[in-house]
């Protein structure tokens, strides 16, 4: 039947009542304009599977890495060959998990990465992105030493997809919101879902994704930690969106938030002004792309 009928005015006419929403396959990506290689800088999207949500304790099943080319103006301009590898864990692959990614310890048994492989694409790498980077790089910097030393970005959280009229940011609901869908959670097939929508052109803004990425993931933050604030300042702290700090990593127990350049003064004069009730000394920590969501700031 898809012999004779023209699927895609079939969708058109669907897409023109209405009455209808089309998703159409997403296809591998190709490239949007004649752009040369030349003066690109490499990316690296990355993404894995795990037996769990504990860093600490659980382990990488699979770990996914597409190379890319782009400007420093946000164009993708070519997509390389991506390295897709599963691993064994310690322990057998909870029910939930293998359910959820439909990855069994059937699939995984007697499988390794090559750390030297990993290393050597990873450190080709101008940029490394993951959608949803403060989950992806704490694993990885677990596995290899590469990625605490390259600059790092979150598709997930440094594009205001809200903003742009998206409902969700979990990578289904961008690729759908661009009227695309995808076979999900398996590592390669995330990658290519993101570099699909951080190619395209962002509904509000004009710019494509990735060039919002880019502008946000040069900029320098600061973290200012509010230690020893007086309890009855709690809800304060959490109304100017502070954190708590409670895990026994190194770090204060303590109240913090992370600001831009521009906020940091504003941020320190609150604290003196309306919780410590004097220009106390405060703990400030210099924030970049090449420590940012790792587990070492």
């Amino acid at each position: 039947m898809t012999d004779t009928v023209d699927l895609e005015a079939l969708a058109g006419v669907l897409d023109a009542s209405g009455n209808y929403r089309i998703l159409r396959r997403l296809k591998p990506w190709r490239p949007r304009s004649a752009t040369s290689n030349r003066d690109s800088r490499c990316g690296l999207l990355v993404d894995v599977e795990t037996t769990g949500l504990n860093v600490e304790k659980d382990e990488i099943i699979e770990l996914a890495m597409l190379p890319f080319r782009y400007t420093l103006a946000g164009e993708v301009v070519d997509v390389l060959e991506p390295f897709d590898r599963l691993r064994q864990p310690l322990h057998p692959i909870p029910e939930v998990v293998a359910t959820l990614t439909g990855i069994t310890n059937e699939m995984v048994a007697g499988k390794t990465i090559d750390l030297d492989e990993v290393a050597a694409i990873a450190a080709q790498a101008d940029l490394i992105i993951a959608h949803n980077a403060a989950f992806d790089r704490r694993f990885l910097e677990r596995l290899a030493p590469v990625f605490a030393k390259k600059p790092w970005a979150c598709s997930l959280s440094e594009i205001d997809w809200v903003a742009e009229g998206f409902e969700g940011t979990k990578l289904a609901y961008l690729v759908a919101g661009y009227g695309l869908f995808y076979d999900r959670h398996r590592a390669t097939n995330d990658c290519l879902a993101a570099i699909e929508i951080l190619s395209r052109i962002l509904p509000k803004s004009g710019v494509t994704g990735l060039a919002q990425l880019l502008v946000h993931a040069r900029r320098s933050m600061w973290r200012i930690w509010a230690t020893n604030a007086p309890f009855e300042f709690k809800d304060i702290l959490k109304s100017r969106n502070y954190r708590w700090n409670g895990e026994e990593n190194g770090r204060p127990r303590a109240w913090y938030v992370d600001v831009s350049d521009e906020e940091k003064d504003a941020e320190i004069n609150f604290l003196w002004r309306e919780i410590y009730k004097s220009r106390v000394e405060l703990n400030i920590v210099n924030i970049t792309a090449y420590d940012r969501y790792s587990d070492r700031v």
